[in-house]
């Protein structure tokens, strides 16, 4: 006789495992299947926290190599890359380790192995040594993530034309590196190496980097990339990549049609994302998909069959690590009885750059587009005394306002430490507060959050420090 659960779920990224885990504390009988062989998903596996850990060690060493600029003189700093990626493996490997044992607390059963349905209420998960178990669920949750997509007839080699992952593992410096897509994922990974010493030139379709960003704080970012020695070009197709003995040379046209290629050492693609659903033969038990391959679900996360839900990437809305654990949280409510519920309005954004980009809530764009009338509230980190003792002020907060409620409708920030600060913002914006509420909340000085009780100060246009 095959196991049986209260409930499966398929993939144990940060969906998956938060699910799962929740699923066990409301008393559910509940595995966890994972094919990885590691826990943790892309995001602790080959995305957030290992492009975070570069991220951190890269700045670290670009801060060191100037610090005589402040009056700390330090002698020749010199780069070791085989032993900054043991230390972002190091990262990796504990946070993976940490979610093993979490599940392991919970009574969570982990399947190492990758799971495809055999019927509605059967799961046939084959390990790597291709055995087969097959195990019987009641309810099963759909948690598979997403995997990088290349452009037309450009594959992967992960050494050369690499994607994220690749981008993660290079084994030396590249002395020129393209970066195809300015979203977040380019962006972060280019400026890691061209920190570490790579001149990074970034090939874009828009007419602007980081689409679906308010775009004041979009062409903030890139004029500080600039600064820092990222080299753009906007408006620009990929039309081919041909690898050389040398590297590989990306061939583009711009919008007139001019041709330019580019020769580098290393090509990034990164234009996006899509649903990992391959494998779990959803046809064969009839999960019905949209256009983009992803699975339909109702508010609630259940298919079109009344037994099987999906989170996360493989459905609709933003790919990203906390709105996949917040669905997880929801559905795995919805399936004991409770009434989860995830607020699409409220979950922010950041791109781990430096200085950090973070948005939450609606654009000017996005107001303007709905004629919802707004006000703004703006604020420098050049006027903000921790910003300016600490040498890094670049960028501003930004608030927008309904106009007649003075309810906070959106928020974008660029600067030191914005990641962090958004979620003041965030839980603002949970409880329906206005600018009012943030900007007479008491904020301990001196600290960088004070730029954000200022913009709120500053749509009511009484900012005290500007």
């Amino acid at each position: 006789m095959s196991d049986k659960f209260q409930a499966v779920v398929i993939g144990g990224g940060p969906g998956g495992y938060v699910c799962a885990i929740r699923l066990a504390q409301l008393g559910l009988n509940t595995a966890c299947i994972e094919s990885r062989g590691s826990l943790g998903g892309t995001c602790l596996n080959i995305g957030c926290i290992p492009s975070k850990s570069l991220l951190n060690l890269s700045e670290e060493f670009s801060k060191v190599k100037n610090l005589s600029n402040k009056g700390i003189e330090v002698g020749d700093v010199k780069l070791n890359l085989p032993k900054m990626m043991k230390s972002k493996e190091k990262a990796v490997t504990v946070l993976t380790k940490g979610v093993e044992f979490l599940l392991k607390k919970n009574k969570v059963t982990y399947f190492k192995g990758t799971g495809s349905f055999k019927s509605k209420k059967e799961i046939i998960i084959r390990d790597d040594k291709n055995k087969e178990t097959i195990i019987q669920a009641e309810k099963v949750i759909i948690a598979t993530g997403s995997l990088p997509v290349s452009l037309p007839k450009i594959d992967f080699d992960e050494k050369i034309i690499v994607s994220s992952t690749g981008a993660l593992n290079l084994e030396k410096v590249p002395q020129k590196m393209v970066v195809v897509g300015g979203g977040y994922i380019g962006l972060e990974m280019g400026s890691v190496w061209s920190r570490l010493g790579a001149e990074v030139h970034v090939v874009e379709f828009l007419d602007h980097i980081t689409p679906g960003m308010d775009k004041e704080i979009s062409q903030e970012f890139m004029k500080i990339l600039k600064k820092q020695g990222i080299k753009f070009h906007l408006q620009h197709k990929v039309e081919k990549v041909t690898k050389n003995e040398l590297g590989a040379v990306v061939s583009t046209s711009d919008k007139d049609g001019n041709k330019k290629d580019f020769e580098c050492d290393v090509v990034l693609i990164s234009v996006g994302r899509k649903p990992n659903t391959n494998g779990l033969n959803l046809e064969k038990i009839g999960v019905k998909i949209d256009e983009k391959n992803r699975i339909k679900t109702s508010k609630a996360f259940q298919t079109n069959l009344d037994n099987i839900y999906a989170i996360g990437d493989v459905i609709s809305g933003p790919m990203l690590a906390h709105k996949a654990e917040d669905e997880g949280i929801a559905v795995a409510e919805n399936i004991a009885g409770q009434s989860g519920h995830v607020n699409y309005d409220t979950i922010p954004g950041v791109i781990y750059t430096t200085p950090e980009v973070a948005s939450i809530g609606k654009t000017e764009e996005q107001l303007k587009e709905k004629n919802i009338q707004y006000k703004i509230g703006k604020f420098s980190f050049m006027a903000n005394s921790r910003a300016k003792a600490i040498d890094d002020a670049e960028g501003f907060v930004k608030i927008l306002a309904d106009e007649k409620t003075d309810k906070v409708l959106g928020a974008h920030l660029i600067g030191p430490h914005a990641g962090e600060l958004i979620a003041e913002i965030g839980i603002a914006m949970e409880f329906g507060a206005s600018s009012e509420d943030i900007a007479r909340t008491c904020h301990a000085h001196p600290t960088f959050s004070e730029a954000v009780k200022e913009a709120a100060l500053s749509v009511d246009k009484r900012a005290i420090h500007s």
